[in-house]
């Protein structure tokens, strides 16, 4: 018997930030859920098996018919920012035709996620923009919900990694007065959960809710809060000369990943991004949380994500011969990535793993281990004295000189957490799989630098780094070729 829903909802933007995490919340509710992408293969493996993904384009009035079909709300959280021009044209012909489209199928509820700013005042073209969405939406004559937000922090939005580039990059760094801008952030957290109430809040019109956390604060503000969380010490010099249009401009030096849409929100920056009405924390009953929250929480959720992530399964295409130089940068880590295959079984390839350090050495140039154990102990460090523990198998929370045992699976693999002098955490991990009689080891050096200072020290010692993990994983594999097969 078919499962029967209370009701059904289509999701547009699934493969965004905010929508991709949407779609998590949603898929553990009692709704039927639809997901609209262009390209409809880049979105079913991130979905159960229950939603339903359809092909459909904003800018195609006449595929969006079957993607309406049967829906009672419809969340719209699209927008054409990351074009170089005609953003605006382009958001008003997609808004137009999601409009038309939900009105003749009869859809109940629009749920619109807009930005805040004055209407009165003279908005960024940007800003312009997601207000001018919200009114077509609203002239479908569906009751339309537009929440209006400011910065969202989370690790992985634009805004969160924004700051984040900025902070870790800059010891100093030049304050023109557009960052004394006031701002009124969001956690990712509080803002989906104001998505999901607004299913089924009860309005009969259309209305705009502005929504923010519990602060206001400038992107200067957030930039101190972040580098004080993330322990860095950092200049903050104001000047009066950088215009948005030249902070834009070097925006793009000194953060080219996020320059093109970045600009056009630094763009809007001048604008203040403030909750004036705060009637939706009484409609929706929502307490929002403050950034330093949300800073904390998107910090801790990138260390768990981190934790649970076996880096051979992010990087296994990655070989030594074709990885750049430093290694790989996955987010804020950087991950130097190597891997061999040995004719031997699982046990086997695990058992010189297993036997790291200590008496045994790290099976390759163990004079510079040595020496850095040395350095370590002068800069009041644990250096190499902490041995492992003799007669024992190695277990979660076991030191090896100057590490220690974050987790270990035998014979399939371990983690290990440094706890030297460093300027940022480093991990070593490996990790052997067994396949058509063969055991493939994988190697994973991974560093999260601390600040400019960080990034200089990863990349200055890497010349030598290379030659040892090269070497070392090397002599792993021989060491297993040479033991009695089990």
């Amino acid at each position: 018997m078919p499962q029967k829903y209370t009701q059904s909802v289509l999701l547009t933007g699934a493969t965004g930030y905010v929508g991709g995490r949407l779609l998590k919340r949603l898929e553990k509710m009692d709704v039927r859920l639809r997901c609209m992408a262009r390209v409809p293969s880049y979105l079913q493996s991130k979905t159960k098996p229950e939603t339903e993904v359809i092909e459909g384009d904003v800018l195609n009035s006449s595929s969006l018919k079957e993607a309406f079909k049967n829906i009672d709300v419809a969340y719209y959280l699209i927008h054409s920012m990351g074009q170089n021009k005609g953003f605006r044209e382009t958001d008003r012909m997609a808004a137009r035709n999601f409009a038309r489209s939900a009105s003749e199928a009869g859809v109940k509820r629009i749920i619109y996620l807009g930005g805040l700013g004055d209407s009165n005042a003279e908005l960024s073209e940007h800003l312009r923009s997601r207000h001018e969405v919200g009114k077509i939406l609203k002239e479908s004559g569906i009751p339309t919900i537009e929440l209006r937000a400011s910065i969202v922090l989370g690790s992985g939005s634009l805004s969160f990694e924004l700051i984040r580039s900025l902070t870790e990059k800059l010891p100093v760094m030049v304050m023109p007065r557009w960052v004394q801008v006031p701002t009124q952030p969001i956690g990712i957290e509080d803002l989906l959960d104001y998505l999901i109430a607004a299913l089924n809040i009860d309005i009969r019109m259309s209305e705009i809710f502005e929504i923010g956390g519990s602060d206001q604060l400038t992107y200067q503000e957030l930039m101190k809060e972040y580098a004080r969380q993330r322990n860095l010490n950092r200049l903050m010099i104001p000047v009066p000369i950088l215009t948005p249009k030249l902070s834009s401009l070097w925006l793009g030096l000194v953060t080219p990943l996020y320059a093109r849409v970045g600009r056009k929100l630094i763009d809007s920056i001048f604008n203040p991004t403030i909750v004036r009405d705060n009637r939706a924390q009484k409609v929706f009953g929502i307490q929002p949380k403050s950034s330093a929250h949300s800073i904390a929480a998107a910090l801790k959720n990138e260390d768990r994500k981190f934790a649970e992530t076996f880096w051979s399964d992010a990087l296994s295409a990655t070989t030594s011969t074709d990885q750049k130089y430093g290694g790989s940068r996955l987010g804020n880590r950087i991950v130097d990535y190597r891997k061999v295959t040995v004719a031997v079984d699982q046990q086997t390839a695990f058992e010189p793993i297993a036997r790291i350090g200590g008496e045994n050495g790290w099976y390759a140039y163990n004079f510079l281990w040595q020496l850095r154990g040395a350095l370590d102990l002068l800069l009041g460090g644990v250096g190499m004295r902490r041995n492992r523990r003799p007669g024992r198998k190695l277990q979660a929370g076991d030191t090896i000189d100057f590490w220690r045992v974050e987790k270990i699976e035998a014979p399939k693999y371990l983690n290990l957490h440094a706890e030297m002098k460093l300027p940022g955490q480093a991990w070593l991990e490996f990790e052997v799989s067994f396949e058509d009689n063969l055991s493939t080891i994988h190697q994973s050096a991974v560093f999260h630098p601390r600040g400019l200072f960080g990034l200089v020290y990863w990349y200055g010692v890497y010349p030598v780094h290379s030659q040892i993990f090269r070497a070392m994983l090397k002599s792993i594999a021989k060491k297993a070729l040479k033991l009695p097969r089990t």
